[in-house]
């Protein structure tokens, strides 16, 4: 039994699939199966059912994977902290984010964390809102990245930055030469609208409901880049929070309007599993994020031009 075999079996677990686990961690099916079944032989007992689709665990298995987690993250931990003694950054950090923020903020981060780090890698995975929260519970993700943050019994969050909403239009549209729209002249208009399990769509409608405004909702999405190409072929008009549309903005295929008298933002955070200390590379990462890295960036290497 070697750690490598818990962290195929875990991610089997999480992933809930063999194919998916074997991808991971660049192997194949077979021989994910293989792993599970020299661990169950060592056990004597069944971890996983296979029967089963999703895949699930037995009881022994989920007793096992909690474990299992518990020795992967006390060891990478254990890892970060030795190769810091030597004053290095290095090691890996996981980031779940939801898909806009990935797109427009983390690239930019992560490469600059990267070029600063050369020893240190950043998996950047995006992910719908729900899928954040659970790959950081799960032990998928160090840090995660969402809008409207919460701490709850399992999660800690912390502030990260706050995101202007404003009207989004089509070049065409009638609102699209206007300086600014109050939330009220939204009554009755077509809107292109979140999801309604979404926070960010109960926080929209609130404050549309405070000013008496009704706007007559013809799509809901998930997800930001669909509502820009819907609103895109003047479907309708969105809110959106203003940095996401700035590539549309400068390439003339949507116009963003300024909220008269209403100061709405949508705030993101990052988010981390409650209870459980950042390794120190993951720690830095999360500087660089709130712009605490000085320690770091005056010992690094200056930045290459195209970063």
């Amino acid at each position: 039994m070697n750690l490598k075999s818990l962290k195929i079996f875990c991610d089997i677990v999480s992933r809930r699939s063999f194919s998916r686990a074997a991808e991971d961690n660049g192997i194949s099916q077979s021989g994910a199966s293989q792993v599970v079944s020299q661990l169950e032989g060592r056990l004597g007992v069944q971890l996983i059912e296979r029967s089963k689709r999703p895949l699930v665990p037995t009881r022994e298995g989920r007793v096992f994977y909690d474990g299992c987690r518990k020795v992967i993250t006390a060891y990478d931990a254990l890892e970060d902290e030795v190769r810091s003694l030597h004053q290095e950054v290095a090691g890996r950090v996981r980031v779940a984010a939801i898909y806009s923020v990935g797109l427009h903020h983390m690239s930019r981060h992560v490469q600059e964390f990267t070029a600063r780090h050369p020893r240190a890698t950043v998996r950047l995975e995006y992910l719908h809102p729900d899928r954040v929260l659970e790959s950081v519970e799960q032990g998928q993700a160090d840090v995660g990245i969402v809008s409207y943050p919460r701490t709850t019994r399992t999660i800690e969050a912390e502030p990260w930055r706050e995101e202007p909403i404003v009207l989004v239009c089509a070049p065409g549209h009638a609102f699209a030469d206007r300086v600014q729209v109050s939330l009220k002249e939204l009554h009755g208009q077509r809107m292109v609208g979140f999801d309604p399990d979404l926070v960010i769509r109960h926080e929209l409608d609130r404050a549309l409901a405070a000013h008496g405004a009704e706007p007559a909702v013809v799509m809901e999405f998930d997800n930001i880049e669909t509502i820009k190409r819907a609103v895109e072929i003047d479907a309708g008009v969105a809110l959106l929070p203003e940095p996401t549309v700035g590539r549309e903005v400068a390439a003339g295929t949507l116009c963003t309007v300024r909220l008269a008298g209403e100061e709405l933002v949508r705030p993101l955070g990052i988010i981390s599993a409650r209870g459980k200390p950042l390794p120190p590379t993951v720690r830095r990462f999360v500087e660089l994020l709130h712009g605490r890295g000085s320690e770091a960036v005056a010992a690094a290497p200056p930045l290459p031009a195209h970063a």
